[in-house]
């Protein structure tokens, strides 16, 4: 467990202990709403919230290492390939797109046209 106490790991458990204790206050302010004679049971669904905010993110935080974790072990797993090597990307990716042209369709004039200005600006363009 090399470098445990890293500056950004304690950043990340300030954080998260900033958001626990920050959303609990805002859980008793809302109890003390909820128990004023104003109170409605909005307020006691944001009690019930509040913590929940608060946890989330160490939650994401645990989930963010475990993902971590599992990703190192599918590499490790992986370890007998050269990863300088890259894979092959499968036929269909080393395709090239060619358009087709459809013979049922009338030529239209106004698209004919246009395509006629786009060839004359690519012209201009490689000229220029």
């Amino acid at each position: 467990m090399r470098g445990l106490l890293t500056p950004k790991r304690l950043a990340v458990f300030l954080a998260c202990v900033v958001s626990l204790v920050g959303c609990c206050a805002l859980a008793w302010w809302q109890w003390e709403r909820f128990s004023s004679a104003s109170g409605s049971f909005q307020n006691l669904g944001y009690v019930l919230q509040w913590p929940l905010f608060g946890l989330f993110p160490a939650f994401m935080v645990w989930r963010l290492r475990r993902l971590n974790a599992q990703h190192a072990a599918e590499l490790a797993e992986g370890a007998g390939t050269d990863p300088a090597e890259p894979a092959d990307p499968p036929a269909e990716a080393r395709q090239r797109y060619v358009p087709v042209a459809h013979e049922d369709e009338d030529p239209d004039d106004e698209h004919a046209a246009y395509n006629r200005y786009l060839a004359e600006l690519n012209a201009r363009d490689r000229a220029g």
